[in-house]
């Protein structure tokens, strides 16, 4: 499929008037922070271009989804391969998830950001995080476990729970693959009715400096810079982690599978800035898939590595989660022993699993783990509201450079990969 979305991008690939996409898409939000600073109360009024533009791509993330897995489990065929490269998938994801946890935790407990707040617990208005806190009490165990199955597949598709979709995906695979001589006619058309789901974003992609300017504008005049200044350097802390995990942990990945990290990021130029625009990792999964797929990795392995990275490898996600505990902790006077910051540390590796298809992931799981904590009050939450569109950014940059990283590393493992194909285009060869 890389070369007939080549050839199909190709249009779009041409020298566009205005300028290259990644750079209309960073006039974007420049002009939105300024339209924040200067004319706050209009550039409020500019939120529904943001999510207009989110909005537009995530309609088409269900069936994007479905599509994708049906497809590589189907025309993988051997059973034994899709369990193969579905438990490297995982155990990658895992790994990296954890370190990125740890050092979450080890930058906030050694930075002290909330330290000398001094904020009583007891005092906090918790109204503005009722409804986190309401949704986070949804995902336990067992609730998490039954939320995989949705009531009905149509149930799956409406609410656009990632989880659900890609179990019926998994499940509809694994049946073609059974037949699959049979089952190629099925299978060549979702893969047709594929292409265009993605003739629609790039059609759709067009409009991103539109909405990262809107959510740019939005979320500079909502929050403003003045107010904003006592979590500053919390928000700048996440920001610097998420900037150090990327460059040391991600990048030695590429380096040990043979790529640069660097040259990586600049193919993703325009994906890293709409997400930076709009906050939203969803806004870019299916231009990824689709440059992901240009660049060498096989059909198949995109299919399944990417939406499931989406659900189980938000490196991003993790760091703010460790981080943001750890500092309402200190901002609350709460005492944590080292064995406390490690038992944290466990019960964030079990509830980040647990938000995939949950508005605010983030800001829903750090709610559930302080719920079932009980240690570090829940009330502190509403410390982390007001940086977090902010914080929002830095996690979801972080989220898609590492599904980018791990999708590209398996396929490497599986052989799947054409190394050729993506040094000429990492190198600025023709795509």
């Amino acid at each position: 499929m890389p070369d007939e979305v080549s050839s199909a991008a190709s249009p779009a690939s041409r020298r566009p008037l205005l300028g290259p996409l990644w750079l209309q898409v960073l006039v974007g939000i420049v002009l939105g922070v300024l339209a924040g600073v200067f004319f706050p109360r209009q550039a409020v009024a500019l939120k529904p271009l943001g999510d207009g533009f989110v909005r537009l791509i995530r309609m088409t993330l269900a069936p994007i989804i479905f599509a994708s897995v049906v497809i590589g489990i189907a025309r993988m065929g051997d059973l034994k391969e899709v369990g193969r490269v579905g438990a490297k998938a995982l155990v990658y994801f895992e790994v990296v998830s954890t370190v990125s946890l740890l050092m979450g935790l080890l930058a906030v407990t050694l930075l002290h950001p909330g330290r000398g707040m001094n904020i009583n617990a007891a005092t906090l208005d918790t109204k503005a995080i009722a409804g986190y806190t309401a949704t986070a009490q949804h995902l336990g165990v067992a609730d998490f476990l039954l939320n995989i199955i949705p009531s009905s597949i149509g149930d799956a598709f409406v609410s656009g729970n990632v989880l659900q979709i890609i179990l019926f995906g998994v499940l509809f695979g694994l049946a073609l693959a059974q037949f699959r001589e049979a089952a190629r006619p099925l299978v060549n058309l979702l893969d047709l009715f594929l292409r265009g789901l993605f003739g629609i974003v790039r059609f759709v992609m067009r409009l991103a400096p539109i909405g990262a300017f809107g959510g740019m504008a939005y979320t500079i005049g909502q929050y403003g810079l003045r107010s904003l200044k006592p979590l500053a350097q919390f928000t700048a802390e996440v920001w610097i982690v998420s900037i150090v995990f990327v460059v040391v942990v991600l990048g030695g990945i590429a380096r040990a599978a043979g790529f640069s990290l660097f040259k990586l990021l600049r193919y993703f130029r325009e994906e890293i800035l709409i997400t930076l625009g709009t906050s939203s990792s969803e806004a870019v999964m299916a231009p990824l898939m689709l440059k992901l797929e240009q660049l060498g990795c096989e059909q198949s392995i995109v299919g399944m590595v990417m939406p499931a990275g989406y659900t189980f490898n938000a490196g991003g996600t993790a760091i703010y989660l460790s981080m943001g505990a750890i500092f309402i902790a200190q901002a609350t006077n709460t005492h944590l022993s080292l064995a406390d910051e490690l038992v944290v540390l466990l019960v964030l590796m079990l509830t980040s699993k647990g938000s995939a298809g949950v508005a605010g992931a983030g800001f829903v799981t750090l709610a559930a783990t302080l719920s079932t904590m009980h240690q570090i009050p829940a009330a502190g939450l509403v410390l982390l509201l007001g940086v977090e569109q902010f914080t929002n950014a830095a996690r979801a940059v972080t989220n898609i450079i590492g599904n980018g990283v791990a999708t590209i590393v398996v396929a490497k493992w599986e052989h799947a990969f054409d190394d050729r194909r993506a040094t000429l285009i990492l190198n600025g060869g023709a795509r």
